[in-house]
């Protein structure tokens, strides 16, 4: 079993097309959406972690490309500004991996990003802002 979580890019043009349904029904992959923004007429944004055997998922992904889906690795999109950050734990409670979690007994909160899945719930719930997305802007050519 292979996964790995991938941030996808419709162009708008593909938006309205059951595009992902695709994977499951003709690569049999798995796929776990952790965040999406799709829009009439505009580009759309997918978070998911995408699951199967080695060689349905690369075929998986060149069909995405095919359609012209941008398909990005999401792996270290989340950074956060452990110097800014006030250890209020927000932001743990809506982390659904864990990455996100508070050490006691001194009550600090860690950051895990080996187990992020780049949902960016963290980004909304922190109330000082101190996480944030960055793209890594690599191209996924697995």
């Amino acid at each position: 079993m292979y996964s790995k979580i991938l941030v996808l890019r419709f162009p708008q043009t593909e938006v309205q097309r059951p595009i992902v349904c695709h994977l499951a029904r003709d690569y049999d992959l798995t796929f776990n959406i952790l965040n999406a923004q799709v829009l009439p007429r505009r580009e759309g944004i997918m978070v998911l972690e995408l699951s199967g055997a080695r060689k349905n998922f690369k075929d998986g992904v060149n069909y995405l490309k095919e359609q012209g889906v941008q398909v990005q690795n999401a792996s270290q999109d989340i950074r956060r500004d452990a110097k800014r950050c006030t250890h209020c734990g927000a932001c743990t409670a809506v982390c659904p991996t864990g990455a996100l979690y508070i050490e006691r007994p001194e009550m600090s909160v860690n950051f895990d990003q080996s187990k992020c899945s780049v949902c960016e719930l963290c980004i909304t719930a922190c109330p000082v802002r101190v996480m944030s997305a960055r793209p890594t802007n690599k191209l996924f050519f697995e």
